[in-house]
């Protein structure tokens, strides 16, 4: 989809982090938005500024986790805007606890939040696009999407099936033109948990790298008009690494010991950081 100007967006999770830096890409692109979120005053104020860019922008506050608020959101954005082109599935949640210790409920609300919400606001949504024979869905995922790491194996698990749903989904629509995209970010400065860590004194090993939030809402707007499959957001040093945690999934605890990641995460889970 090279020419986005004039196209429809949904983006989820658009009320703060990383949604509003892909909200505002997608807006200098020529996209009417649908912003999503539960909060009510973040979300307007999104809006008013995205509206501000020339774009028609609407808010609809809602829980991507609820059915009747999914069918809602999807209903106000055809209403207000026309149908849909594209679908950027962002909201999440990232809980960091020690798996003995987590209640049932940091399971439930990570998976439904993270990744069945995705999948049947995808669901909804396809049907229509491959009618129009137009369409682009983005998942964000996460670096915790390709390599697991302490206290977080509901996020990761969430994460982890986020990058199957959306490579299954490229090989079953493979010869149409609805294409789907997973972006996979690694600690993001500025915006999302990994802002929240810095802010509680607790600092990733150096080797991790960052990126910014600028940097992720432009990777999502390059994957929707040249329809990249698959795109990790970090530091080159990163990539290498998980690349041999995926071909040697055995090394993967040690490598995450000796560059410092699992004491990264320790300290999180004894802050009772989320």
């Amino acid at each position: 989809m090279k020419e986005l100007r004039g196209t429809n967006a949904i983006v989820t999770g658009a009320s703060r982090g990383i949604g509003v830096f892909i909200a505002r890409a997608l807006a200098e692109e020529g996209v009417n938005l649908s912003l999503a979120a539960r909060s009510a005053d973040e979300l307007e104020q999104v809006r008013t500024e995205i509206e501000a860019m020339g774009v028609t922008a609407i808010a609809t506050v809602c829980d991507v986790a609820v059915a009747d608020d999914r069918a809602r959101l999807l209903a106000h954005t055809e209403e207000a805007l026309g149908p849909l082109d594209i679908l950027v599935n962002n909201a999440g949640i990232d809980i960091v606890r020690r798996f003995h210790e987590a209640p049932e409920s940091d399971f439930v609300d990570t998976l439904r939040i993270n990744l069945e919400a995705p999948i049947l606001l995808t669901r909804a949504v396809v049907p229509g696009m491959l009618a129009r024979g137009r369409g682009h869905v983005v998942n964000i995922s996460s670096g915790a999407g390709k390599v697991g790491v302490p206290g977080e194996a509901a996020y990761c698990s969430s994460k982890h099936g986020l990058v199957g749903f959306t490579n299954a989904l490229r090989a079953e629509y493979e010869q149409t033109d609805v294409n789907f995209s997973v972006v996979c970010p690694g600690l993001v400065t500025d915006a999302g948990m990994a802002h929240r860590w810095e802010q509680a004194g607790i600092k990733a090993p150096l080797i991790a790298g960052s990126s910014t939030p600028e940097k992720v809402a432009s990777v999502t707007v390059s994957c929707i008009k040249r329809n990249r499959a698959e795109v990790m957001v970090n530091t080159p040093p990163v990539r290498p690494l998980i690349v041999l945690a995926n071909i040697a999934p055995g090394i993967t605890p040690f490598l995450l010991r000796k560059l410092g990641y699992s004491r990264t995460f320790e300290r999180i889970m004894d802050k009772g950081l989320t």
